[in-house]
């Protein structure tokens, strides 16, 4: 291992002697954020960057594993939403004195909740709008507000967000799919470093191709 060191998901910080990068997991106190292991953020803490997160929406935000998220990304949530089916989408029913009684959710555009997957990379100061889904190994452009789907291994920027170009071959997407790199153990993705961080596509298909034949035959 590096430095005779075990990556560990519940350090903080771990980059020894620089605290504006965190991994993410073991900072978290909010029982609707959940976030998996070596996610980390190009900050010193997170949940500020979880906005409208209200308990009484039932929304969460869910994480996968092995995401860079730069900083200044806002995960936008639920409760960011007013009512848009009535003549007015002033929300009366939040400040003091006026008198409305909080509508019902049928009322309210609620989108579920916000889920990113493993591996994805989110550029700096990007927007993420609620119920958002994002695939495994998908890459969020600087800056760009996403406020629909996106599918595994794409690349999506602007605003709104939208589709720049797939990032591997239909069969190589395929085999990332079925191989979930990060599910591995430790010792198998430092094994693995190699091919996850090559550039030779090709060569990387066929490697990844026969050890999921391999995992398939267990």
């Amino acid at each position: 291992m590096k430095d005779g060191k075990i990556p560990n998901p519940n350090t903080i910080h771990p980059i020894a002697g620089y605290d504006k990068e965190i991994y993410v997991k073991p900072t978290i106190t909010n029982k609707n954020i959940i976030v998996g292991d070596f996610t980390y953020i190009a900050d010193s803490e997170f949940e500020s960057h979880v906005t409208h997160l209200y308990e009484w929406n039932d929304d969460k935000l869910i994480i996968g594993k092995f995401c860079q998220i730069a900083s200044g990304v806002e995960f936008i949530m639920n409760g960011a939403n007013h009512q848009m089916n009535a003549v007015s989408t002033f929300p009366f029913y939040t400040l003091e004195g006026w008198e409305q009684t909080p509508p019902s959710k049928e009322d309210l555009p609620l989108k579920g909740d916000t889920v990113i997957g493993n591996d994805v990379w989110i550029g700096q100061n990007a927007v993420i709008l609620p119920g958002v889904h994002i695939g495994d190994g998908a890459i969020i452009g600087a800056n760009s507000i996403v406020g629909s789907n996106v599918e595994p291994y794409t690349i999506v920027a602007g605003n709104p967000a939208r589709v720049i170009r797939k990032r591997f071959s239909d069969k190589l997407i395929q085999i990332m799919e079925e191989l979930k790199w990060w599910d591995l153990s430790i010792e198998e993705i430092n094994d693995l470093i190699p091919t996850l961080t090559s550039s030779n596509l090709e060569k990387v298909t066929e490697e990844l191709n026969q050890r999921v034949k391999k995992m398939n035959l267990k």
